[in-house]
């Protein structure tokens, strides 16, 4: 149990991508689903008759579990919506047209291996809405993007249950490497949620409950810290000139050796997304067409 009323469905292998842990949130007047995920999928949970189920963004390990309940009715944030009614939409929103044998592939994966179904029946979620489960219990929706443009944290009351999702607080760091996702989104809502009043945090992935909010707050600031690192990284690759396919085969986000079928789609939108904000603060100078170099005379922390 999170919670008086949040109850945790976690997978054997601890939330580990692709699991993740689900959340039961139950009032009086009905039972939601939060982002039913592969062990949903496969059955090995128990679970009671649903009202509804709520996606905190629209990605295939969140969604994995979701055609076991074609009746339910199902939201997510309005910007994630086209991803949730389409599969055109759902890709458009990872953004690997220009990797077409690595979309064709993530295609298939994502309706064989994460039960891609279309809802087009589904409903907008947006900041500020509350649902409401009865007898005081109530969801709070905080739109907090960077992840997806739609990803969204909740907080459960009364019990001061903040859902995370994909800000997992985990050693890899902010993920930000969809058509969708942004860089700078991401950070403003990492300062958002160091203002969230609550009194217990859970995220999707790895970590599950977190019981103090020093502890939150430490992890939050440890995970905050990969953005400037991998920003430093960018950096002393730069003190020579490098094209960004140089950037990228060098693997910023992900490890050299990381088997990912993504790999190169997320770091090339990764890595233009760091590009270009040092090159808007003059930190990185483009010398000749598409050839980066790091600004002489440019060194200490980065300028905010």
């Amino acid at each position: 149990m999170a919670g008086a009323h949040v109850t945790m469905v976690a997978s054997e292998r601890g939330g580990r991508y692709p699991d993740g842990t689900s959340l039961l949130i139950a009032g009086p007047e009905g039972t939601l689903m939060v982002d039913p995920s592969l062990t949903v999928s496969d059955g090995r949970a128990v679970l009671p008759r649903l009202d509804g189920v709520l996606l905190s963004h629209c990605h295939e390990d969140h969604f994995a579990g979701m055609h076991r309940f074609p009746g339910a009715p199902c939201s997510v944030h309005e910007a994630d919506l086209p991803a949730l009614r389409s599969i055109d939409g759902l890709m458009a929103a990872y953004g690997y047209s220009g990797f077409p044998e690595i979309e064709a592939r993530w295609r298939r994966a994502v309706l064989d291996d994460f039960h891609y179904r279309p809802r087009q029946d589904a409903t907008a979620l947006r900041d500020g809405d509350v649902i409401e489960l009865g007898g005081g219990v109530r969801v709070d929706v905080l739109h907090t993007p960077g992840h997806t443009a739609g990803h969204c944290c909740l907080l459960v009351e009364p019990d001061g249950v903040l859902y995370l999702a994909d800000v997992d607080l985990s050693s890899f760091g902010p993920y930000y490497g969809d058509a969708v996702s942004s860089l700078e989104a991401f950070e403003q809502t990492l300062s958002r949620l160091r203002e969230v009043d609550a009194r217990r945090y859970v995220t999707f992935h790895h970590i599950g409950a977190i019981d103090e909010r020093s502890a939150f707050l430490e992890r939050l600031d440890r995970y905050a810290a990969v953005i400037e690192n991998r920003e430093r990284r960018l950096l002393g690759l730069l003190e020579e000139p490098r094209t960004l396919a140089d950037l990228v085969a060098r693997r910023i986000v992900y490890r050299p050796n990381d088997q990912v079928l993504y790999a190169d789609p997320v770091e090339h939108r990764s890595i233009a997304q760091h590009l270009d904000r040092l090159l808007q603060r003059g930190v990185v100078t483009e010398v000749e067409p598409g050839r980066y170099l790091r600004a002489s005379g440019r060194s200490g922390r980065l300028p905010p």
